[in-house]
């Protein structure tokens, strides 16, 4: 395993308070040491980081892989090599694969299969057998085998006496349930928010209620069961106020902002077409400034980027037909950056706490810090350089990216992962 010295680096961790400048050296896996002035040991790699930022890894808490059963539009090696372009060193995967994630040998496959890739997977596992909506799978099974949380994202599990015992169990082995909230029979055609232009365009769309009433419900449910509710993509103005509400008065929730639902608005279906068609859709512009304020203060706790790879083909079919989803993995950090450091001067160091500090923390992963003997899971990146995102250039399968074309500053330098340099930036 090759030996690393980080040389000139701004030096960045959240829960360490630590922004300064020094150097860092990697061995064995671990950090090695931290410092001013470091000397490289006889056959070490010193990395001349200029200024950029050293920092913990990033984590994504809501991904799909689609790998078992759709691997033509992902697999596990083409999703963490995407996440390790994007400066992540874990992710957590999502049960809807085909088959999907409810049974130990499923949660087990997966993460033996992710053995020696390009980041770490915590499979999240399903709620219901199939996805059904039906019956609870063996939450005390799953989590044995490694499921880190238990989610049927993409749908609602819309029995609410079922759910509230789903609840239930999650609270008694401590760990998250994830939902993606969205009320059965409120859906409308799920093309795109339900507002003018979905009007002007001939299309249903998704009103703002479908996902505000599920918000509510899970609140109350998580209040009464005592369970840690995580609430996925929340983009209205008033799902974040709800949540503030229920954390005021001691509800276990936490809850992620993707970065679409922060730099657009549902104008961008008109540019974008499909590639702006996901779930939850774009809402307002009053929903965006909302979403955005809710992570600066701290109202949602994270960015997780919802990244959802689908083929050029299936998303050629229309904004009625295509599926929804957007890719996210490569473009997060310089989307985050630019529309919530650049423009709303949000701090950096506030910024890579809800990237990788938080996420850690919530969903029980192992910590990762810039401290001797810590697990050598960094990012070094230049919040400064310009870049123009190349979706053709992704190491995703993926091309569905509504920020392709963009110029962003942002760009990821190099990911170490166990202190295995698993990306670095060639230009």
């Amino acid at each position: 395993m090759t030996t690393l010295l980080f040389k000139d680096a701004r030096l960045m961790d959240p829960e360490l308070h630590l922004d300064t400048p020094g150097d860092l050296l990697v061995a064995d896996g671990l950090v090695e040491a931290v410092g001013q002035g470091l000397t490289a040991p006889e056959g070490a790699r010193v990395v001349d980081c200029r200024g950029a930022v050293l920092a913990p890894g990033l984590v994504d808490l809501h991904v799909h892989f689609r790998d078992p059963g759709q691997t033509h539009k992902e697999t596990l090696e083409t999703g963490c090599r995407a996440a390790a372009a994007g400066g992540f060193t874990s992710v957590v995967t999502m049960a809807n694969t085909k088959p999907a994630i409810d049974t130990p040998e499923a949660v087990r496959d997966c993460l033996e299969r992710s053995k020696g890739l390009s980041c770490r997977v915590h499979p999240a596992a399903a709620v219901t057998v199939g996805l059904g909506g039906r019956e609870l799978t063996d939450f005390q099974a799953l989590a044995r085998a490694g499921a880190v949380a238990f989610t049927d994202d993409g749908l609602t599990v819309g029995d609410g006496a079922l759910f509230f015992e789903a609840m239930t169990r999650a609270a008694a082995l401590g760990l998250p349930i994830s939902v993606h909230c969205e009320a059965p029979g409120f859906e409308g055609d799920r093309s795109m928010n339900r507002g003018d232009i979905s009007a002007e365009l001939g299309l249903e769309g998704t009103p703002a209620l479908a996902e505000e009433l599920m918000i509510q419900r899970d609140l109350l449910l998580a209040e009464k069961s005592g369970a840690h509710v995580h609430i996925q993509h929340v983009s209205t103005a008033l799902g974040v106020e709800m949540i503030a509400e229920a954390k005021a008065l001691g509800t276990h929730v936490t809850a992620e902002a993707a970065p679409h639902h922060m730099a657009l608005d549902e104008t961008a279906v008109l540019k974008y077409g499909t590639n702006a068609k996901m779930s939850p859709p774009l809402r307002t512009p009053e929903d965006v400034e909302a979403v955005c304020t809710g992570l600066m203060t701290g109202v949602l706790d994270v960015v997780a980027t919802d990244h959802a790879p689908h083929t050029p083909e299936e998303k050629a079919r229309g904004m009625a037909e295509a599926p929804n989803g957007v890719i996210g993995l490569e473009t997060s950090l310089a989307v985050c950056l630019e529309e919530l450091c650049h423009e709303r001067g949000f701090p950096l160091m506030a910024l890579l706490e809800r990237m990788s500090a938080a996420p850690r923390h919530m969903f029980h992963l192992p910590p990762v810090h810039l401290r001797h003997g810590s697990v050598a899971d960094l990012v070094l990146f230049d919040p400064e350089r310009k870049r123009v995102v190349n979706a053709s250039k992704f190491q995703s399968k993926g091309r569905n990216c509504p920020f392709d074309g963009w110029r962003l500053r942002g760009a990821v330098l190099m990911t170490v992962l166990g202190g295995r340099e698993v990306y670095e930036r060639d230009s």
